[in-house]
């Protein structure tokens, strides 16, 4: 998929709800999200903004961990979704639809404005 460089308000605003998703395909390390995030076209996820995340997803009960024995190599800490966790997925879904919706709804206003009342003040002096 085409790698685009989203602005990264975008990215901090839906990175949760996308790494969520990324674990909802079973049990899974670190640098498999970050390249299933990529290979999707989020652009590279750095493992210094995915690993807190991660944390917070364990303290708030959404992921819980294990770790496994690497293949010759280090092990590897695995992160799966709890009840809770999919719980929230399926809320965040829902809310992420409503709220795309109502933002595209508005971007596809032809040629709305706010309007000043009269005798009012745009709040410029």
């Amino acid at each position: 998929m085409q790698n685009t460089s989203w602005p990264s308000d975008w990215m901090r605003a839906t990175l949760g709800l996308s790494v969520l998703k990324a674990l909802d395909g079973g049990a899974t390390y670190g640098y498999a999200i970050a390249a299933e995030l990529e290979e999707q076209g989020f652009g590279t996820v750095k493992g210094g903004t995915l690993y807190p995340l991660l944390t917070r997803f364990e303290a708030a009960g959404w992921v819980t961990t294990q770790w496994r024995a690497g293949d010759g190599g280090p092990g590897r800490k695995y992160f799966s979704l709890t009840a809770p966790g999919r719980r929230e997925l399926a809320d965040q879904r829902e809310l992420w639809a409503r709220f795309a919706a109502t933002v595209d709804g508005y971007l596809n206003q032809p040629g709305h404005h706010t309007r000043i009342p009269e005798g009012g003040t745009d709040g410029n002096p």
